[in-house]
């Protein structure tokens, strides 16, 4: 089971706050030994601890979709996505493109085309 942390303030700039991220994720190493990752925005920043199931070199999180340099979209979660490869499938012959075999970008690419009802796709 991977580990998140993170906040939200549009009081402050947690980009600023690279180290409070860094311990932050840090107490939560136990639930996520594979890999750890960080990433800061001007509003946002989120902490991940990974436990490695898919993609084991792709698939760090947080993980973000740019196009013309800048971010469209970014996320961390803990859990799998069990027809990613259908979904992924799918979402190419929509004309995305993947830099990964991880079931995170394939959430990443779906959200951007489906929306939230992304979670109800069954293909």
């Amino acid at each position: 089971m991977c580990g998140i942390t993170g906040w939200i303030s549009y009081d402050h700039d947690p980009a600023r706050e690279q180290a409070t991220l860094d311990a932050m994720t840090q107490t939560v190493a136990c639930r996520g030994p594979d890999a750890s990752g960080v990433w800061l925005d001007r509003h946002a920043a989120f902490g991940h601890r990974r436990l490695a199931v898919i993609d084991i070199e792709g698939g760090k999180q947080p993980m973000s979709v740019e196009a013309d340099g800048r971010t469209l979209l970014v996320t961390t979660y803990s859990g799998e996505i069990y027809n990613y490869r259908d979904l992924r499938a799918e979402l190419t012959s929509l004309g995305h493109t993947f830099r990964t075999s991880s079931d995170t970008e394939v959430a990443l690419h779906a959200y951007l085309e489906w929306g939230e009802g992304f979670t109800e796709r069954r293909r």
